[in-house]
């Protein structure tokens, strides 16, 4: 088991919450009413998901954002996959409570119990998989804002540690479809993600 720095770890975790986030939502069906007992009770039947994505990372230090693209995958009930395709090609596998991260020839694996924070937001990708909405209030201040038509889901750290990485996670979407994610750190910088869900033949 190789350990991964402190920042490495903040870093995986703003991913790991996006990237929860954005399948779960990519298959709410277009008639739940638009509130968040109708939307979790909608996660609550999603077993699996694909989607591609873009997202581009804008760090105060640099001039332009930083691009990358890829695939997302989940599988009930605890698998989440995230295969970046460019600019470089990584993996990162979430399967119980192991994550595993393959960045060229490297590999991290991390027991996430050693892990507190990197455990909260795992819990936040189960409650949000689930549509357990119990388990992510424990986690998260939810808003629901706008219409069926336009809407955004706000989600805002409680948890102190939490909230010292990640100020909130802006959800956009227009009836069952998912817009964007946008996650906004503590320090300023942010990252938007960009979600197009698959369909399958």
């Amino acid at each position: 088991m190789i350990d991964l720095p402190r920042s490495g770890q903040r870093c995986w975790s703003r991913l790991l919450a996006g990237v929860s986030l954005s399948l779960a939502l990519c298959s709410v069906p277009a008639h739940a009413a638009w509130n968040v007992d109708q939307l979790m009770q909608a996660l609550a039947q999603n077993k699996s998901g694909h989607a591609t994505f873009v997202e581009k990372k804008y760090i105060a230090m640099l001039e332009r954002p930083l691009e990358s693209s890829g695939d997302l995958l989940y599988s009930a009930p605890d698998r989440l996959e995230k295969r970046t395709l460019k600019p470089k090609p990584e993996s990162m596998v979430l399967q119980g409570n192991t994550l595993t991260i393959e960045r060229g020839r490297r590999q991290y694996v991390l027991a996430l119990q050693d892990y507190p924070e990197l455990g909260a937001f795992t819990e936040s990708i189960r409650g949000t998989l689930a549509g357990d909405q119990k388990a992510l209030a424990r986690i998260y201040n939810m808003a629901l804002e706008g219409t069926e038509e336009r809407w955004t889901l706000t989600l805002q750290p409680i948890e102190p540690k939490m909230a010292a990485a990640v100020r909130r996670v802006v959800i956009h979407g227009s009836r069952g479809e998912l817009h964007s994610i946008e996650i906004e750190q503590a320090d300023k910088d942010r990252s938007v993600m960009t979600i197009t869900p698959v369909t399958l033949p």
